[in-house]
């Protein structure tokens, strides 16, 4: 097992892409500190695990101590941090105010910062990692996905910053996954909410997901947790994209 007696925090880990890597962290061996934005669900997550949990809005700076503060009282160390939760908020640039823009950049943006920043003492303690999740929106995004993808394009900026700096004088790597288009509970919904049948994602063309399929969030449960193990070496501040096409220069489907 990679990850046995080691500990982490993964945030948003009550449903979708950060479930998924918590359960994997527990298959490796390790435990994890299960976090979430609503109690139910982040409960029956560490239920089902028989790991802690911690339940809270990281819009707010003070629960990202909390959220360390918590992992250090139930395990006594930290070996990683992975920032995954994330406010996934569309607005047209019309509909886009202050506060919008505020809730978006605080959650994406702002609480990896202080979280990495709460957790550092530890983090280095044990030569860890960071592993921030980000989109491939980060290089423009959809018209209404600007707050959003502007706030991991902050996110891809801080992993490349920090991954220098914190890996020379902390000993702690720090590299993002940037996902493509990912098949969790939560994106099945918002499509059915639009409009869409409920088994649309069973009937999309090449074009959209040339394997015929959508990625699943336990493929990129498996790339984060290599992330977190020896083996993926003494690489810091980069960024992978895990997406079914490049996400830049693709070749234009033909007519």
């Amino acid at each position: 097992m990679k990850l046995k007696n080691q500990s982490y925090i993964v945030t948003g880990s009550s449903m979708g892409i950060g479930e998924s890597i918590a359960r994997r962290i527990v298959k490796e061996g390790g435990s994890v500190l299960i976090h979430g934005l609503e109690s139910d669900e982040t409960k029956g997550v560490a239920q089902s695990l028989g790991m802690p949990h911690c339940v809270g809005d990281l819009a707010l700076p003070d629960h990202c101590e909390e959220v360390v503060k918590t992992a250090i009282e139930e395990f006594g160390q930290l070996h990683g941090l992975i920032n995954n939760a994330g406010a996934v908020l569309r607005n047209l640039i019309e509909e886009t105010d202050a506060a919008f823009w505020d809730t978006v950049m605080n959650v994406n943006a702002r609480a990896p910062l202080l979280l990495i920043r709460a957790a550092l003492e530890y983090l280095s303690a044990s030569r860890g990692y960071v592993v921030n999740i980000g989109s491939v929106n980060a290089y423009s995004g959809e018209p209404n996905l600007l707050a959003y993808s502007a706030s991991k394009g902050a996110l891809m900026t801080m992993t490349r910053n920090l991954g220098d700096i914190l890996h020379r004088d902390y000993g702690v790597k720090v590299n993002q996954i940037n996902p493509g288009w990912v098949l969790s509970d939560a994106e099945k919904q918002r499509k059915i909410d639009e409009g869409m049948d409920a088994d649309w994602f069973e009937r999309l063309g090449k074009e959209e997901v040339p394997s015929g399929r959508m990625i699943t969030t336990d493929e990129i449960a498996a790339t984060a947790v290599h992330f977190l193990s020896e083996e993926f070496g003494p690489i810091s501040g980069q960024v992978i994209e895990l997406s079914q096409f490049p996400c830049i220069g693709r070749n234009a489907p033909k007519c």
